[in-house]
């Protein structure tokens, strides 16, 4: 700096507003290395006068200040180091004054107000940082309170990460984020304004890491070894014992931070995945056991390893059913789960389906129709449930190879032994009908309206009918309990015997009002002389029996605004809605292997139209049926599934019947009469396969059937639900609660264990809550890692309903005087998020990382 750059510096010190009740400014400039010491006298002034101070002056000076001149400015300078406290005589008047420097650490320290001279020697490492105003402007927004060495180093290097606040965890993060750990952008800024030594120095102060050649992939491999020791219950490989850091707590808390964080999770997973190929963790993993590592999710690989053991465990026949279900019921609350969701939810509906089929299979027998109805409707459907979810998760794997054997074991169980048994033992139990098709004790389709929706009409009272093609038995279940999880209100599920044939035109016509339900020779079917296909058809038909109906169509109605709908049903009381997307793909060749896609797309489409009609209508009683069910099987149809009726002359084939006048003697086939549908003048007979076999018919789409007498295609679903707009909360759609069961509210050591228990078990309208559970200070800061809760129990015992969950600490000094809250957040809610906060006191007397 020359003389004229201080002039200026100088003048424009001397030109500042005076402040605090001063009258004058008083300047001290301490040249130690007497840079101006010569030039000082040709140093003009034009707002002050120059007194060159020795340390023989100070008498003369101070008594000028004081006595002669009160008045003017004046400039102090010192060709010489500033004296300590002890030997400036002159401090007094220095207290009250302005410090000038030419030195670059003491201009950034005078404009920081920072006034200790002890840490002018950590500024003048830093000169190259402060150079730049950008760099500078992020450290003082910072508003240190206290500086000292460490919190200018980590003002530095927050400022270099670009951090809004200074923080030691976060610039590793952001350093550890970036894809290419070598040629760092922020590393090199580190290097270029900062200091690498001091970077490596707190890393080794907060984390145990220390390296005579540190690298961030060092780091990492450090930081992510240190939580697989953590979390591992066998021994670890000798060559990754080195990277164990001796603050495994301090390491598990920034790891589970960071991966668990919504912003930064793809981040770790990149660095995950980097690491665990370098590390060869794939090669490890068979020495452990399946036990080992069920806590560990430091890698992918752990999940991979879990999945590959499950599955060769199923394929195996051993039969720990309930051993599989808690090692996913584990994995549930891992980092890597919903990576591999698809994974694990084929192995859980793979053991649903294995555990169902070895119960039903030691104990299904000949029972009567109506018994297998009942048995059906209790427990049967649950392997269609089971097969049906099975392959919805199947045929969302990005890598189906894994499962390929698991999923043809799944095919043959579900077809060869489920499906073969049950329909032949079936089929035997309707032929005890006779050929009437007619089973005592069950409510029959054709009575659905007599039976279910003129009790509303008789009383007056609006009631809606959505009616899905295609809609199951099995799948209404699942709907049933989605629709008593999703609203308020009452909801329950029976059973219907359909009609035979179990296709749409019979279905459809069965579900409405009628005296009478004919066919004509094309075998269309009539409602009371009414052709009951197309909408305005049904209306005609609806009309009949009531003024105040209508028929809509469901794709007619989802887009309607709130008062077009209004407009369409006011004043009706009977209201038909008819919604076709189960069997719009199933019946299509080209689409019939997405039938169980369809399905769940049904289940989000009738939600919003159930919510639909509540809230725009205020509709109070909704019943959903369906028209018929269905079988589909994902595998190839043998020759042995099929049966060969050759050429029948003024008949109406299908793949799963055939109608005729005439009397047909096919083997492996059922026959009925067509009375108790079309009345006793008919002499129409249905034909259908024993079992689930198919007709032998030319062209493709034979997995997805329905017309035939199987429970899958006649037992018809009835889903009545009544919404309840009552302040009643009895109806009301509510989490389960959960409590911190344990009694200390002390943490007195950095690993701590704490119970938790859900308070009631999912039923009804209780349903599951999942919590995010750990620890802060007082400042909202994390201390500690953080655990998942999924309260979704539906046992009744305590034991199953209760949580043990490990806390670690982050290793540090703790003052038991203050505060410490342990945070229970509701992950779905997007508001209010905190589920509780329960104060407590960490008194910790050794901070150490015993006990890992």
């Amino acid at each position: 700096m020359d003389l004229t750059q201080v002039k200026m510096l100088l003048e424009d010190t001397f030109n500042k507003e005076l402040s605090e009740g001063k009258k004058r400014h008083i300047v001290f400039w301490y040249d130690g290395d007497g840079e101006f010491k010569e030039d000082i006298d040709e140093l003009n002034l034009e707002n002050a006068k120059i007194i060159k101070l020795s340390k023989n002056s100070y008498f003369y000076v101070k008594y000028q200040l004081e006595k002669v001149d009160m008045d003017s400015n004046y400039l102090l300078y010192a060709p010489f180091e500033k004296p300590s406290p002890k030997e400036n005589y002159l401090l007094d008047i220095l207290k009250y004054s302005i410090e000038f420097s030419t030195d670059k650490a003491a201009v950034i320290m005078r404009d920081l107000n920072i006034s200790d001279d002890s840490l002018k020697s950590v500024f003048r490492k830093y000169i190259k940082f402060f150079n730049k105003k950008d760099r500078e402007k992020i450290f003082k927004g910072y508003e240190i309170e206290k500086y000292t060495e460490e919190t200018v180093d980590l003002a530095v290097l927050s400022s270099l990460c670009k951090l809004p606040y200074p923080d030691f965890d976060e610039v590793l993060r952001v350093l550890l984020m970036e894809e290419d750990l070598e040629k760092n952008k922020y590393l090199e800024a580190i290097e270029k304004f900062g200091r690498l030594d001091v970077l490596w120095k707190l890393a080794d102060k907060y984390y145990g890491y220390s390296d005579k050649e540190p690298t961030l992939e060092k780091l990492a491999v450090f930081m992510l070894v240190t939580n697989v020791a953590y979390c591992l219950n066998g021994e670890l490989p000798d060559t990754w014992r080195k990277y164990v850091s001796a603050r495994k707590a301090d390491c598990v808390v920034f790891l589970s931070n960071f991966m668990n964080h919504s912003l930064y999770s793809a981040a770790y997973d990149r660095l995950a995945n980097s690491m665990e190929w370098k590390l060869k963790v794939h090669e490890y993993i068979d020495n452990w056991e399946i036990e080992d590592y069920i806590n560990c999710d430091t890698f992918k690989v752990f999940d991979e390893a879990v999945i590959r053991k499950l599955t060769e465990q199923l394929l195996s026949d051993i039969g720990e059913f309930g051993r599989y279900r808690d090692i996913i019921q584990a994995r549930r609350t891992k980092h890597w789960y919903n990576f591999f969701k698809s994974e694990y939810e084929c192995i859980y509906w793979a053991i649903e389906l294995f555990d169902c089929w070895k119960d039903v299979s030691q104990n299904i027998r000949q029972y009567t129709p109506l018994e297998f109805a009942k048995r059906y409707a209790e427990q049967y459907y649950k392997l269609d449930t089971a097969y049906r979810k099975f392959y919805t998760s199947f045929d969302r794997l990005q890598n189906k190879e894994l499962l390929m054997e698991l999923r043809d074991k799944i095919e043959n169980i579900y077809v060869n032994g489920y499906l073969n048994t049950l329909s032949i033992k079936w089929s035997d139990s309707l032929e005890t009908l006779n050929g009437n098709w007619t089973i005592p004790g069950m409510i029959m389709q054709k009575d659905f309206y007599n039976t279910y929706i003129k009790p509303f009409k008789n009383r007056r009272e609006r009631v809606f009918v959505i009616i899905s093609d295609a809609l199951r038995y099995e799948a209404a279940r699942e709907f049933c309990d989605m629709l008593n999880k999703e609203r308020k209100g009452s909801t329950e599920i029976v059973y219907m015997q359909g009609c035979i044939p179990s296709s749409t035109r019979l279905g459809m016509s069965s579900l409405l009002p009628h005296k009478a339900i004919t066919l004509d020779e094309d075998y269309k079917a009539y409602v009371d002389g009414i052709s009951s296909e197309g909408t305005d058809n049904r209306n005609r038909i609806l009309n009949n029996y009531s003024q105040e109906s209508i028929a809509v169509q469901f794709m007619d109605v989802i887009d309607m605004k709130r008062d077009d709908m209004r407009k369409t049903f006011g004043g009706k009381e009977l209201i038909y809605i008819y919604h076709n997307a189960i069997d719009a793909r199933g019946d299509n060749s080209k689409t019939e292997r997405e039938v169980f896609d369809a399905v769940e797309e049904a289940f989000k489409e009738l939600i919003l139209l159930i919510n639909n009609l509540v809230n725009n209508v205020t509709a109070t009683n909704i019943i959903i049926t369906a028209d018929h069910g269905f079988i589909y099987k994902r595998g190839n149809l043998m020759e042995s599934d099929k049966i060969s009726k050759g050429s029948i002359e003024d008949a109406y084939e299908n793949r799963r019947f055939v109608l005729s006048t005439k009397t047909l003697e096919l083997d492996g086939t059922l026959t009925f009469d067509m009375e108790y549908l079309l009345g006793p003048g008919t002499s129409l007979k249905y034909i259908s396969p024993r079992g689930v076999n198919r007709f032998k018919v030319q062209g493709t789409g034979a997995n997805y059937v329905h017309g035939g007498t199987s429970l899958q295609e006649i037992l018809i679903p009835v889903i009545k639900f009544k919404n309840d707009r009552s302040k009643d909360s009895k109806n009301e759609v509510t989490k389960v609660d959960v409590k911190l069961t344990s009694i200390t509210r002390k943490i007195t050591n950095t690993i701590s264990y704490l119970e938790f228990f859900q308070t009631e078990k999912i039923e009804d309208k209780r349903v599951p809550l999942r919590l995010k559970v750990y620890f802060v200070d007082e400042e909202n800061n994390r201390i500690s890692n953080e655990n998942i809760i999924i309260a979704d129990s539906k046992s009744e015992t305590y034991e199953d309903r209760s949580f043990r969950e490990k806390f670690v600490l982050k290793n540090r000094k703790y003052d038991k005087t203050k505060k410490y809250y342990l945070i229970m957040e509701d992950e779905e809610e997007t508001v209010e998020r905190i589920y509780d906060k329960i104060p407590f006191i960490i008194d910790i007397a050794i901070s150490d990382d015993f006990g890992f």
